[in-house]
């Protein structure tokens, strides 16, 4: 090689090392899309005077389809340490009043980590729109502990729109929270359907600090108390009562309502003050239930059960206060006395408003009779089932279908019971008098498998 070739080479040489230097500068301008440098934002490749520590923000630059890790992005609007990541991965670091949590904005990608501050951000662990947001918390934000998620996943946080801690996720799944048009396992749903060991959705839950909502044991010894409070049989476990009568100490309480008709006692109370209420025929007269001589209630518009759900909820609610554990909802099939007055949707969707009334105050909610609404069950969200008559009628199965070993049966004809009791040994069924009466009537009759 001649010394003239040699030096040529040399020239070469330096020339390609000081442009891979200049193209590697931090802050430079150019297309550059994985910016490393300290001190600079990059967007698209091009430096804006942002403040990012070590690993830098960056704006549709930087984590295109990447992983962007490490640093603390300021304060004033700017996106997280590990910046902004389009379709990857974005992990650490803490934003404080910025767009985007700790981690970073993730589209299509995940977010893990960090703590974001409040000013409307995202969750810790950064937003996922599509995506996947694990683990952090946020204070002033949408979302609660454990990030967001919109259309996606939310393990052991709270989706955007919810409220409830432990978790609730808009369209997808929630692990171990409640979930809204989802499933939601271990926890409690808001407005919805949850239990102790899962439920399923409807809406916003507040009682996970309390316990959550606890369904009553299958199979449990029962006995069915609405037409009088007395002392419970040896054995019993669960017990129904009126909503007018104390609960029984120490077992699991069942608070009976009657929200789809009036009560002949309680006539006055309506007639009076909620007249509008009360389903009338064309010439304005009362419906009525001619076996039990009740008046129904009006359910027939969105209006009307918006009222009537402030009034039955209150009852409810003071179900809760007294110490009730779970509500059963009596009359649902109102509608199939009507005089076609009524439809199943309508009384599909009062019974919808009444069961977010009880979850909200950690209540279970029984779908009492009307065999042919078990297919609503999500969409009346209920939890079990209390039955009159279910052998007597050849519908016990339509409801264990459902429901599984959570139905709860009172017949009222001996040979009803002792068909249950032999066809159904995993059910929960007793044999009463058809006025539900107290030990000290004459007419008294109780017995359970």
């Amino acid at each position: 090689m001649t010394e003239r070739n040699l030096a040529a080479i040399v020239r070469l040489s330096t020339l390609a090392f000081v442009l891979s230097a200049c193209s590697g500068s931090a802050g430079g301008n150019g297309d550059t899309t994985a910016s490393g440098g300290a001190g600079g934002a990059s967007t698209g490749g091009k430096a804006t005077g942002g403040i990012a520590a070590v690993g830098g923000a960056s704006i549709g630059g930087a984590a295109a389809g990447g992983t962007v890790a490490g640093g603390a992005g300021a304060s004033g609007g700017s996106k997280a340490t590990g910046g902004g990541a389009t379709g990857g991965n974005a992990a650490g670091g803490a934003s404080t009043g910025g767009a985007a949590s700790v981690g970073g904005g993730a589209t299509g990608g995940n977010a893990t980590g960090g703590a974001g501050t409040s000013g409307g951000g995202n969750a810790t662990g950064g937003s996922a729109t599509g995506g996947k947001a694990t683990g952090g918390a946020s204070t002033g934000g949408v979302a609660s502990v454990g990030g967001s998620a919109t259309g996606g996943k939310s393990t052991g946080g709270s989706a955007t729109g919810g409220a409830a801690a432990g978790g609730t996720n808009t369209g997808g799944k929630a692990t171990g929270g409640s979930a809204t048009g989802g499933k939601a396992t271990g926890g409690s749903s808001a407005g919805g359907v949850a239990a102790t060991g899962g439920g399923a959705t409807g809406g916003s839950a507040t009682c996970g600090a309390s316990g959550g909502i606890v369904l009553p044991t299958a199979n449990a010894s029962f006995d069915y108390q609405i037409g009088g409070a007395y002392t419970p049989p040896s054995g019993v476990r669960v017990v129904s009562r009126d909503r007018n009568s104390a609960p029984a100490t120490g077992l699991y309480n069942i608070c009976y309502v009657n929200g789809f008709q009036i009560q002949t006692d309680e006539e006055t109370f309506w007639t009076s003050q909620h007249p509008t209420l009360i389903l009338r025929d064309s010439a304005g007269n009362p419906i009525i239930d001619a076996n039990w001589g009740e008046m129904l209630l009006d359910t027939s518009t969105a209006a009307k059960r918006t009222e009537l759900a402030a009034i039955v909820g209150s009852w409810i609610t003071k179900c809760k206060t007294d110490g009730f554990n779970a509500v059963e909802i009596d009359n649902l099939d109102s509608y199939s006395r009507s005089s076609g007055l009524l439809t199943q949707a309508n009384n599909i969707a009062f019974m919808a408003l009444l069961s977010a009334v009880a979850h909200q105050n950690c209540l279970a909610i029984a779908q009492k009779n009307s065999s042919e609404l078990v297919g609503s069950k999500a969409a009346m969200g209920t939890d079990f089932a209390v039955v009159e008559e279910c052998n007597r009628y050849s519908e016990c199965g339509t409801y264990t279908a459902v429901y599984g070993n959570l139905v709860f049966i009172i017949e009222y004809r001996a040979q009803d019971f002792q068909v249950g009791c032999t066809t159904y040994p995993e059910l929960s069924i007793v044999l009463r008098d058809l006025n539900v009466s107290t030990p000290s009537s004459s007419s008294y009759v109780y017995q359970g498998c």
